[in-house]
């Protein structure tokens, strides 16, 4: 068995792609075994590798992670993504939750209901521009930095840029009235592992299209 992480998801973004994030930010290469049906992950559920019986999994330092969050605090703390200290990995925890509650909006989206679909754009926008996003600004702002916390590169850069793109590709000129988080989304994107990673060809997933949303709901259901 290789060194490296190994991932176990669909072929799309999900809760996953945050975990892909952290790991490519830190510039580890990792491998993907995809779950294409549903037996796929009747078969992990069976040979007791999902200690909760659902995915995301990361084989990784010998063990057999789940739940995203334990996943990616362990990859945060292994390569030095995680503050100083105690106090600054409560500010990144902190920031990183937030970033999570609309990213779980964003990659929710594609599964909403047709007649649901509307609305819930318009409820993706109202909080990513009046709840989250004059955070981050307002934090940029007050201490001048060029990272969120202690100025140096942590997991709540790289979870907030990964979330920032998400809302562009929703809505393109979302950040406008965000001038400096501008300026962080193209600094962050120009650190060398995040700037591979953001190439064509990168372990990156795409958006999910809606006609690959019947595909995934038989793999769960």
């Amino acid at each position: 068995m290789s060194g490296k992480p190994k991932l176990y998801y669909f072929n799309a973004r999900g809760r996953m792609e945050s975990i892909r994030w952290l790991l490519a930010a830190a510039g580890v290469e990792f491998e993907e075994c995809f779950l294409e049906t549903k037996d796929d992950l009747t078969k992990l559920r069976k040979d007791g590798s999902l200690l909760f019986q659902q995915v995301p999994m990361v084989e990784i330092d010998g063990m057999k992670m789940v739940q995203s969050r334990a996943i990616a605090n362990y990859i945060a703390m292994k390569y030095n993504l995680y503050g100083k200290d105690l106090k600054e990995r409560a500010l990144i925890d902190m920031y990183v939750e937030a970033v999570i509650d609309l990213n779980e909006l964003l990659v929710t989206h594609p599964f909403q209901p047709a007649d649901k679909k509307e609305q819930h754009f318009a409820t993706i926008v109202d909080k990513a521009t009046n709840r989250y996003f004059p955070v981050y600004e307002k934090v940029l702002k007050d201490h001048g930095q060029d990272f969120l916390v202690g100025n140096r590169f942590s997991r709540a850069d790289v979870q907030l840029l990964e979330t920032l793109l998400m809302a562009e590709e929703c809505k393109p000129d979302i950040l406008a009235k965000f001038p400096l988080l501008q300026s962080f989304k193209a600094r962050i994107s120009n650190i060398p592992t995040i700037k591979k990673f953001l190439q064509p060809g990168s372990q990156r997933k795409p958006p999910l299209q809606e006609k690959d949303v019947p595909k995934l709901m038989k793999i769960f259901h």
